[in-house]
């Protein structure tokens, strides 16, 4: 599936949370817009929003179950991304040049598949 941006979007963190399966993870509050999202904070050091099901528990020091990045794509409105993976409202995309991030779905118009 594909999706068109309606609105710039510009990533709100930097160096992001990531981290593989199996590592340790650091889990905070329960983000407020955003309820199935945990600010958790890598074992280097790096901290970000996490969705709920990478996660083994959802408070304290809690084992990470699947790879995860909390890499934001930026994008330009009108541009067309490919949907890879929804988790609670975002969209793990992938744009023309191959360069990975989630994005927001409220800000994407989502294409129905083509049937051919």
């Amino acid at each position: 599936m594909q999706a068109r941006l309606r609105r710039d979007y510009r990533k709100k963190h930097h160096d992001p949370v990531r981290f593989q399966a199996g590592e340790t993870v650091r889990v905070g509050e329960r983000d407020t817009e955003w309820p199935e999202f945990l600010w958790a904070t890598d074992g280097s050091g790096r901290s970000g929003w996490v969705h709920e099901r990478f996660l083994a528990a959802t408070a304290g020091e809690t084992t990470a179950l699947q790879d995860y990045d909390a890499r934001e794509l930026d994008a330009e409105a009108g541009d067309v991304v490919r949907l890879i993976e929804e988790a609670g409202g975002w969209w793990w995309c992938e744009n023309a040049i191959g360069e990975q991030g989630w994005l927001p779905e409220r800000d994407l118009d989502i294409e129905p598949p083509v049937i051919e």
